[in-house]
């Protein structure tokens, strides 16, 4: 799970890692991931934009950044 913190900007890129030693077939046109959006009630204190994200505003497929 990668919960999107609030200010978060830019385009998600998901990473499939298949750990068992079977195969792992992906279909097109399926689902792959659930994506929630929760309103809170409450000011956030510390954003991602606060905290400067290594993934803030990324444009198109990167990377893991360690």
């Amino acid at each position: 799970m990668t919960p999107f913190e609030p200010e978060w900007e830019g385009f998600v890129t998901r990473e499939i890692s298949d750990t068992t030693p079977l195969p792992a077939k992906i279909y097109a046109n399926e689902g792959l991931c659930q994506i929630l959006f929760f309103q809170s009630d409450e000011l956030c204190e510390t954003s991602h934009t606060d905290r400067k994200g290594k993934y803030q505003k990324q444009q198109g497929i990167v990377f893991p950044k360690l």
